[in-house]
């Protein structure tokens, strides 16, 4: 099997780079070898190669600075995944593509599902949204992964940025009424395995989009303090005292993109899926957390 995974320099592209290798040929063109806002080359590169899957780990990332440049941001979150679900479409293959908790209003105290109303509140996550829809519009074979908060031990991410500034810091404020589930992205290519393997072996798997979270909640104040917390079990030197991260509220730190309050989301369909339980976020942060220790 040949599958192509764009985004390969990203926290989840290497993890998905990691975990595939043992299936078969993996391709996986840095920015250089394939400009991915370039759809007309990206075109050609499908033909070239011919890959038998595609796994999207592309995206445009940068929430606030998504506010200004729109067109990017629609071009790799929206309009990318179009050409890649027609390539897939006429090719009858699979995609597999993940997505956002953006896409969601952000209302509300309750795990959304799968097919509760979207309502993205920012430029990112209407592009994620159009991403999900163009994938949908343009083929039938398609996993849509819609994950939240990701970070890993590599690349720019919340859990890096509290080890550094609280290893600068002797207090910080932190939102505490933005409430979510860490996503590390090794879980994700983990997961991603699965389904590929299912796939792979010809087993029935349904076409959807599907939550892909850790269980449990929690919010960036505490997730930084659990952060704290964990570093300094493991030996890990810290200005930074606990008691003195201080919970704010999103109002007290505007950006210029709106954040959405709950980013709680259920995740049976995919334990149905993929007939797994979903391990807790705190788990997989110290898994997470002794990996960039060491």
């Amino acid at each position: 099997m040949k599958i192509l995974v764009t985004g390969s320099t990203g926290q989840v592209g290497f993890e998905l780079l990691r975990a595939l290798s043992p299936l078969g040929q993996i391709i996986a063109p840095t920015r250089q070898e394939l400009d991915l806002g370039d759809l007309a080359a990206v075109g050609t590169y499908l033909k070239e190669q011919s890959p038998d899957m595609i796994i999207n780990a592309a995206a445009w990332t940068a929430v606030d600075a998504a506010e200004d440049q729109q067109d990017m941001a629609f071009c790799l979150n929206a309009d990318l995944p179009r050409v890649l679900a027609r390539y897939t479409n006429k090719h009858d293959t699979w995609l597999i593509h993940y997505s956002s908790d953006y896409v969601y209003p952000g209302t509300g105290t309750t795990p959304w599902i799968e097919t509760d109303s979207t309502g993205p509140l920012s430029v990112y996550g209407k592009s994620k949204l159009a991403g999900d829809s163009a994938i949908q519009e343009e083929t039938s074979r398609y996993l849509i992964f819609r994950t939240s908060w990701v970070y890993s031990a590599r690349g720019n991410n919340f859990m890096k940025t509290m080890l550094r500034l609280g290893a600068e810091r002797e207090s910080l404020n932190i939102v505490g009424d933005q409430v979510g589930a860490p996503t590390p992205a090794r879980l994700i290519a983990q997961l991603t395995f699965m389904a590929v393997c299912k796939i792979h072996s010809k087993e029935t798997v349904t076409s959807g989009v599907f939550h892909l979270a850790p269980k449990g909640q929690t919010n960036w104040h505490a997730f930084a303090c659990a952060i704290f917390t964990l570093a300094k079990e493991h030996g890990h030197a810290l200005a930074v005292d606990v008691e003195k991260v201080n919970a704010i509220e999103t109002v007290d730190y505007p950006t210029p993109a709106a954040r959405p309050l709950n980013s709680r989301m259920d995740v049976a369909a995919i334990e149905q899926l993929l007939a797994i339980n979903m391990p807790d976020w705190e788990s997989q942060l110290e898994l997470t957390l002794k990996e960039y220790l060491n």
